[in-house]
């Protein structure tokens, strides 16, 4: 591709999709030409808040017209697979939202399919591209680390159902609640972090004594869990515990924190001020004294995972949170809700 041509971006979902808009244009040879949603109130106030002009009822007429060479997937999890399938037919590389899909074997499909279209599939795992988590990235390619053994990474709200009643709640469009929500991307970074171990068996639990009594009150859908707890068991003999929820009695409104203990020194990112910005930690020993150490990266090292994965297409370069991981993702998390129902761990691979 020519270093003058500019990709052509479709976005297909308006809710999210607002942030995937802002992540495109991030990147100077990234053009955001078309969006969809079939809410025609929010396709007009989105196309005239970003300058679109390319705006379609339907994912159908934007893949038919628009000539797009990225499409972003911003829609309910259900929905995923069928149009990261017709995107790929039409010739784009895509951006599913996370999770990869409503389950491993439709995220297998998505896989086979953009290697036999010969286009790139990637998750928007978003919370590794803060500039706290490539700091801490930098580090482990480095060493500093030695080898994970132990990790626990962790979401937690006090109350915060999005949407409450609507997608995010119903297990038929959404698979699941917490985990497979927010969840889903502290896993990831973790995995990430450790080099994205394989895993063999995990345990796992859910709960919902909040949301559901809530929702029974309120007459509102909520069939999937508040909160959900898991441990995974690797190749390698790493262990790493995950927790999730949307509403759980905790001092904090909302709590991340991802803890990785290595053989030369332990990890620690976490959210500052119950928000959305990060802090990055390094403990370790050095000539027998303890040592701790706060990662200060320049706020300009985060970029958005839309703007990597503009940069890894037009240099030609490998793109960052590939299908293949969306793909081992989901699979632990398939695995989670199986031994949450059977009440017995679940083998994987």
């Amino acid at each position: 591709m020519s270093a003058v041509q500019k990709l052509r971006v479709g976005v297909i979902g308006l809710g999210i999709g607002r942030h995937h808009i802002k992540g495109w244009q991030e990147h100077p040879l990234v053009d955001v030409v078309a969006i969809a949603d079939p809410d025609a109130e929010r396709l007009a106030l989105v196309g005239d808040e970003f300058g679109i002009a390319g705006r379609y009822a339907s994912a159908a007429a934007l893949l038919d017209n628009a000539q797009l060479d990225v499409v972003s997937v911003c829609t309910p999890n259900k929905f995923h697979k069928e149009l990261t399938l017709a995107a790929l037919a039409a010739g784009c590389h895509v951006l599913c939202e996370k999770p990869i899909a409503m389950n491993a074997q439709e995220g297998r499909e998505m896989l086979d399919a953009a290697h036999a279209a010969g286009k790139r599939l990637m998750i928007n795992f978003s919370y590794r591209f803060s500039a706290a988590s490539r700091a801490l990235k930098t580090q482990v390619d480095a060493g500093l680390f030695g080898d994970f053994y132990f990790g626990r990474s962790i979401w937690h709200r006090r109350r915060g159902m999005p949407g409450f009643g609507g997608w995010f709640g119903t297990k038929a469009l959404a698979g699941g609640g917490p985990l497979i929500d927010l969840g889903v991307h502290r896993l990831d970074l973790a995995l990430w972090l450790m080099g994205y171990p394989q895993p063999t068996w995990v345990m796992g639990s859910t709960y919902n004594p909040i949301a559901s009594e809530i929702a029974t009150k309120a007459g509102k859908t909520f069939d999937v869990e508040d909160l959900a707890a898991g441990f995974i068991r690797f190749e390698n003999g790493a262990t790493l515990a995950l927790e999730a929820s949307w509403a759980a009695n905790i001092q904090e409104a909302e709590l991340m924190e991802t803890r990785l203990l290595g053989t030369k020194a332990g990890l620690l990112q976490k959210n500052l001020n119950e928000g959305y910005t990060f802090d990055a930690h390094v403990f370790t020993e050095v000539n027998g004294a303890p040592v701790d150490m706060h990662l200060c990266p320049p706020t300009a090292l985060a970029k958005s995972a839309m703007h990597d994965y503009a940069e890894a297409i037009l240099s030609g370069q490998p793109h960052p949170a590939g299908g293949d991981q969306g793909l081992v993702v989901m699979q632990i998390l398939d695995a989670l809700y199986e031994s949450a129902r059977t009440g017995a761990p679940v083998k994987i691979g």
